[in-house]
């Protein structure tokens, strides 16, 4: 079986040094925000190019501080892709915050960013646009729209970790960015965790203090905090993979490439990505008619495969407010979509194989 993500493959080659940094965690007793943790946020700041980075308990947290950091009132209006994960949907209405549905480019899956302004209203308060499935989000028109109507940016940037976009990386390409490091992420930890990532210094101080139940001091608490802390264990595991990141995602270049180059099957869409570095390919996304037909075809050639994501936000019983929008592009790609294989330790021999079975279907 050729498996979707091979966790214990990816983190096997670092045996050593997690086993390692565990037990010098263990034996030092010391096991939140920490040396550690102070170690990783400044790591990761530096390789994002960022000033300030905060190391929370997941990605939705991260996107949720964010939000509830800004003050945003209930009723604010917050721009986001109608086809993203539900989580980024989440961080929005936890806030009391209204999510505006915009449709997706269908060859990119990313926001069209020629559909924002038409949503733009005056209780609109920020862009939340995510790098979904790995590749940054065209931001030229959306950094124009910012400015124009004085917005927020809240990049969700947890499945693009290290891409770049114009010179620079997501996590800074917004006033701030949500990170995940949920263990299937291109940088993964062994567990949940996150990370928020800006260069204000006054929304990191924020931050840092809401996800400590809003205490800068013990027993001192300044905001109605929440307790979200990346541990000490994972941000010990996640300094240790961060170095070979950007070896990782290349890796996964090379793969997407293959499969652009070689899988030649007229019922296979392939995604378009407009540049290399924008996109680290968390996922290699394509579509099909019959998806189930394929995804069984597959599993019966020991290929595993993933849909993200089955059902799309605004169909969801928990949003049922949102149930009657008609949004055929997404709806188009959540009923089409369905991931291969893809990752920094696939073999050639590999990726041959899943290119050899897909253009027999």
């Amino acid at each position: 079986m050729i498996k979707f993500l091979d966790l214990e493959k990816i983190n096997n080659r670092f045996r050593k040094d997690f086993d390692e940094k565990i037990k010098e965690i263990l034996d030092s007793g010391w096991y939140l925000l920490g040396k550690n943790v102070e170690s990783f946020e400044q790591n990761f700041a530096d390789y994002c190019g960022t000033k300030y980075c905060v190391g929370v308990g997941n990605g939705l947290d991260a996107l949720t501080l964010i939000i509830k950091a800004y003050g945003f009132k209930e009723g604010d209006e917050i721009i986001v892709p109608a086809n993203t994960y539900i989580a980024t949907i989440l961080a929005i209405t936890y806030n009391g915050c209204t999510p505006v549905l915009v449709e997706p480019d269908i060859n990119t899956y990313n926001i069209d960013p020629d559909l924002i302004e038409e949503k733009i209203t005056d209780k609109t308060r920020a862009i939340m646009p995510v790098h979904l499935y790995g590749q940054a989000v065209e931001m030229d028109k959306i950094w124009d729209l910012a400015k124009k109507y004085n917005l927020k940016i809240i990049e969700d940037s947890a499945q693009a970790h290290g891409a770049i976009y114009q010179g620079k990386r997501t996590g800074n390409l917004g006033d701030a960015s949500g990170f995940s490091f949920y263990p299937g992420k291109n940088l993964g930890c062994i567990g949940d965790g996150g990370c928020v990532t800006t260069n204000d210094k006054e929304l990191a101080d924020k931050i840092r203090a809401i996800r400590n139940y809003g205490s800068n001091i013990k027993y001192h608490n300044i905001y109605q905090g929440v307790n979200s802390r990346l541990d000490e264990i994972h941000a010990a595991v996640l300094n240790v993979k961060l170095p070979y990141l950007d070896e990782d995602n290349q890796r996964r270049r090379e793969i997407a490439e293959y499969y652009l180059s070689n899988i030649k099957n007229d019922k296979i869409i392939m995604r378009k990505s407009y540049s290399d570095k924008a996109n680290v390919w968390h996922v290699f996304p394509v579509r099909t008619d019959n998806r189930d037909e394929f995804q069984q075809y597959l599993k019966d050639n020991d290929i595993q495969t993933l849909i993200h994501y089955p059902i799309p936000p605004h169909k969801q019983e928990c949003y049922k407010e949102l149930n009657k929008l008609s949004l055929p592009v997404t709806e188009e790609i959540h009923k089409t979509i369905i991931s291969i294989p893809i990752s920094p330790v696939m073999t050639d021999n590999e990726v041959q194989k899943v290119v050899e079975i897909v253009n027999k279907y």
